[in-house]
């Protein structure tokens, strides 16, 4: 179907020059002032004409850029005038096409090409593919000026004598064409014609005598012809490129409702987009673009993630070349719709793909900034709705994106201690953070209750400090892969380097609490917890809970934990997963709680004591569903929580549950007996009737 967008593209080009000219030539458009194309069908002959009344082709020109394959008459036309003072409308003229006329071989057996130059006769070129011929046309001058390529179509191709398909095609590929296209096409129309007079004469002698009482304006009315209503089939041009493009003019002239209308008709929708940008971009490449943002993310945005999209649409000097660009637009703004147009981009031989792939880097770079300005500039209550469709995209971006992972932090929101119903900025947080504070607090957790009651924002939280909670799956993997924002590093609480108060009085406090407990501290690495903790400190960051399972800087957090544990295509026994997930975490201790301090008496007073190491491990296993990583040996779990229950309430230890009685046992046989029993009862009832049944059969015969 390419072949009527590269016909109309040529006859395009062929406008372009002749307009040029005429700009400095006032008789070059002396033939005809119309500059047009037009599509007419031949359904009997099967013939498709394509006509132009633009520059034309001298005999030379048809033998020239018709008779070899891959020459380009606009680059020589470019050649001409470059030694001349260049117009803006030069830098309209495209670059080298390639082959794009020989795709009318695709659809058809015989292409014919009648031409008329200003400075030449009306010649005729014609060819099978296989070879031409070039000659003055018998007919003399028919187009005034211009070309027709006419298409004797194969037999396979006779959809395109359909008007529905032709029309589809240039709305598809050549809509914003500079130039008007129009199909010859019919309708059905009432119109008045006159009634035939001999009908008349009858209906006359008809009349009654008392004619003479006819007023006379009654007369008048009569003296005037007859005529009915009839329907005829009337033929004309039909415009079917009406939607002209935008972005060629200036963001000032164009008006809300016209950006509206031509973001519906690009991408279906039906509601207004959210946002948009209209721009001009100069420099290596230049192009012109408008971007929109949707109202609602599309349903398949994840489902399709990372696989081609046809949401912006490329046009080269306003001609649909494609929409299945895979690097247009990084993942994840999948969402944005679009055109780009640009002048400077030359094709390869089969107008598919583009021959020059960095300036298609070029083009892709500034349309992601132009993506994030326009998010950026989104006014707060539209961001919000923005934020709620979008926000996974951006924080995608954030982990794929590194040449614009800054851009994109400032666009991130997140709910925090101070702002548990509005999310809110990293600039936000930023701004209120206390003074000598160097480190953004984060934590991450699968709901609002778990990071809100979570063991490790206790001493922050009794401080006032602000810890931003990360409630989404993809929120630590984001935060994970900022470095920092602002010059403030992010600190998961979750994990080891939580420095809350680093003045001198708090390091001598810290010391002196690491040398009571050191006892406690070591007989839980060395005894009660052995092989399960890295080690056992002192705590910073608790108040009120006993203790709390701390990842290293280099572990997985109980969020990335679970999150890792839980992922549908993780391979069994991958050795990154098994690295990061095997670390082996520090249990920090809260030296005040009074379950600590009677863990602490109690090794001191006897360090084998079974009770301590119980109590200890049913610590270790609180803390660690606390600290929201998974219970490994639930079994031990278990039975470590019932023993616990079971000095609490007074039940010895040793205690088994009692077997049942054999009384029972023997109720169960007697029941057993007494069904099989009656089970006997009625076969023998059974038998007898089957017994009666036969006496009385035998006596009826």
């Amino acid at each position: 179907e390419i072949f009527l967008r590269e016909l109309i593209s040529n006859a395009s080009d062929a406008l372009d020059k002749i307009r040029f000219i005429a700009l400095t030539d006032q008789d070059a458009l002396s033939a005809t002032e119309e500059l047009s194309i037009k599509i007419r069908v031949d359904r009997d002959n099967k013939v498709l004409h394509i006509t132009d009344t633009g520059i034309g082709m001298t005999k030379d020109d048809l033998i020239k850029n018709l008779g070899t394959i891959a020459k380009s008459g606009t680059s020589d036309f470019l050649s001409k005038i470059s030694d001349s003072n260049s117009l803006t409308e030069a830098s309209d003229l495209i670059g080298q096409f390639g082959v794009g006329f020989y795709s009318a071989f695709l659809v058809a057996d015989r292409v014919i090409v009648t031409s008329k130059h200003n400075s030449d006769d009306q010649y005729v070129w014609e060819s099978d593919a296989e070879s031409f011929s070039v000659a003055k046309d018998p007919r003399g001058n028919t187009l005034g000026r211009g070309t027709t390529v006419s298409l004797q179509l194969k037999e396979e191709a006779q959809d395109y004598l359909e008007h529905s398909t032709l029309r589809n095609l240039v709305k598809k590929y050549s809509q914003f064409i500079n130039f008007s296209i129009y199909l010859w096409t019919s309708q059905e129309q009432e119109v008045e014609e006159p009634i035939d007079e001999a009908v008349d004469d009858k209906s006359d002698e008809s009349t009654s005598e008392n004619e003479e009482d006819v007023t006379v304006e009654e007369e008048e009315d009569s003296a005037k012809p007859k005529t009915k209503t009839v329907k005829k089939t009337v033929w004309d041009w039909e415009l079917i490129n009406s939607v002209k493009p935008i972005w060629t003019r200036k963001m000032s002239d164009v008006t809300d409702d016209e950006y509206n209308a031509f973001y519906k008709s690009i991408s279906k929708e039906t509601a207004d987009p959210m946002a948009k940008i209209h721009f001009t971009a100069e420099g290596e490449v230049t192009f012109r673009s408008i971007l929109f943002v949707p109202q609602t993310t599309p349903f398949d945005t994840f489902t399709n993630y990372g696989k081609g999209v046809d949401h912006i649409k490329m046009y080269v000097r306003r001609v649909f070349i494609t929409d299945n660009f895979e690097d247009m637009m990084p993942k994840y703004l999948s969402f944005i719709r679009g055109v780009v147009d640009s002048d400077d981009l030359p094709l390869n031989v089969s107008r598919e793909t583009l021959q020059q792939h960095k300036l298609l880097k070029v083009i892709k770079k500034k349309l992601v900034r132009k993506a994030l300005d326009m998010i950026k500039k989104i006014d707060k209550e539209s961001y919000d709705r923005f934020w709620k469709q979008y926000s996974t995209n951006i924080k995608l971006g954030v982990i794929e994106d590194t040449s614009n992972r800054t851009r994109l932090a400032k666009l991130l929101k997140f709910f925090s201690s101070h702002s548990d119903s509005e999310e809110i900025f990293l600039a936000d947080y930023v701004e209120r953070m206390k003074d000598k504070q160097d480190s953004i607090y984060f934590i991450a957790g699968t709901s609002m209750e778990e990071v809100e009651n979570s063991p490790f924002v206790e001493r922050l939280l009794k401080k006032g400090y602000e810890v931003l909670f990360l409630v989404e799956p993809v929120d630590e993997y984001c935060i994970q892969s900022l470095p920092e924002f602002e010059g403030k590093k992010f600190q998961n609480i979750a994990k080891e380097g939580l420095n809350i108060d680093t003045s001198e009085k708090a390091k001598e406090r810290k010391e002196a609490l690491d040398k009571e407990l050191k006892p406690l501290t070591d007989w839980l690495k060395e005894t009660a917890l052995k092989d399960l903790i890295e080690k056992a400190t002192v705590s910073e960051r608790l108040t009120n809970s006993p203790c709390a399972l701390v990842a290293n800087q280099y572990g997985w957090s109980g969020n990335m934990d679970r999150i890792m544990k839980s992922q549908a295509y993780a391979k069994q026994g991958d050795a990154s997963n098994q690295y990061y997930g095997s670390q082996k975490k520090t249990l920090e201790i809260n030296a005040k709680h009074p379950l600590i301090k009677k863990l602490k008496a109690q090794i001191e007073a006897d360090v084998d004591d079974e009770v301590a190491k119980d109590l200890a491990k049913v610590l270790y296993d609180t803390a660690t569903l606390r600290s929201g990583f998974q219970v490994q040996d639930t079994q031990s779990f278990a039975q470590r929580i019932e023993r616990m229950l079971r000095k609490s309430v007074n039940v010895d230890i040793n205690e088994t549950v009692e077997d049942e009685p054999e009384e029972e046992e023997a109720e169960a046989a007697d029941i057993t007996t007494g069904s099989n029993e009656e089970e006997d009862e009625v076969e023998v009832q059974a038998d007898d009737k089957e017994d009666e049944s036969e006496t009385v059969a035998k006596e009826e015969l």
